[in-house]
């Protein structure tokens, strides 16, 4: 597994030097763009519109735009030192919270952390004292040229960091439109919703889980891979919406009946009478 950054993480006094690792990859299937006349991948240029030429990747620097084309530019060194001065740092957990505590709105990406060389005890020492207090470290780190905000915690028997967004990347929930204040609830609505609800209750399997559209576009990119792309597939007509005229009642009524039908029987107990007989000769 790549290694993407090493440091130092500390608490008190304890410090462990560990690796950190990507916890999750993107699958998305990546498409190109292709010009359709000729069926050649449409290449992007960096141009100067004053200049009006192609601009190569070291004529370029970086600035802040803080007023409309006003700049403040800043020489890639001054950016490396600061980036230095921050990683060569120690990652020090500052407070330990309950995971309950942080809305999951806030958590952003994970990694994987693991011992580096030293760092076993200490590592171990670490992950024992978060799950026996069920709690988790609350640090800042720079990843990637960015000071995080992050939780470490412990993820089955392995320390996992996970970058959280600070509070003012997180818009305010005020600003979304056309949240009704208070809807009057007719009871019997409610409870029937609410047996919905206990219904398709289950335990959380995050294997039986899917991505069925990726998983179809790769069988149709197979498909017409195996044809060599001059095969049609015949449209599929779009599924009819649903009815919004429907009674709600009449709709938490079938969820509630179509539930029920789905879910599984328990298993009956087997018999022992044969046992029995056999045990009586």
């Amino acid at each position: 597994m790549h290694t993407m950054w090493k440091g130092t993480i500390s608490f008190g006094l304890v410090n462990i030097p560990v690796k950190m690792h990507a916890a999750t990859e993107n699958k998305d299937v990546k498409l190109r763009q292709l010009h359709k006349e000729c069926q050649t991948p449409v290449k992007y240029e960096k141009v100067c519109p004053v200049c009006n030429r192609e601009v190569k990747n070291e004529e370029i620097v970086k600035a802040y735009e803080y007023a409309k084309n006003k700049f403040v530019v800043l020489d890639e060194e001054e950016l490396e030192a600061l980036r230095k001065e921050q990683t060569d740092k120690a990652v020090e957990i500052v407070d330990f919270v309950k995971l309950a505590d942080i809305d999951p709105i806030y958590f952003e990406k994970s990694y994987f952390l693991s011992p580096n060389e030293g760092g076993s005890k200490a590592y171990g020492l670490l992950r024992n004292a978060l799950k026996d207090t069920e709690k988790i470290g609350i640090a800042k780190m720079i990843i990637r040229s960015k000071e995080q905000l992050a939780v470490i915690r412990v993820y089955e028997n392995t320390l996992v960091v996970e970058t959280i967004h600070y509070p003012d990347e997180v818009r305010n929930v005020q600003d979304v439109p056309n949240v009704p204040d208070e809807v009057k609830t007719v009871k019997k609505e409610l409870d029937t919703a609410k047996m919905l609800i206990e219904q398709l209750t289950t335990e959380f399997e995050p294997e039986k889980y899917k991505d069925d559209y990726r998983t179809a576009l790769l069988e149709l990119i197979e498909e017409k891979k195996n044809k060599d792309q001059t095969t049609t597939t015949a449209a599929v007509g779009d599924k009819p919406g649903p009815d919004y005229e429907t009674n709600l009642m009449d709709a938490l009524q079938a969820s509630l009946d179509r539930a029920k039908k789905d879910k599984p029987k328990p298993k009956q107990p087997k018999r022992k009478t044969a046992q029995k007989k056999k045990a009586a000769t």
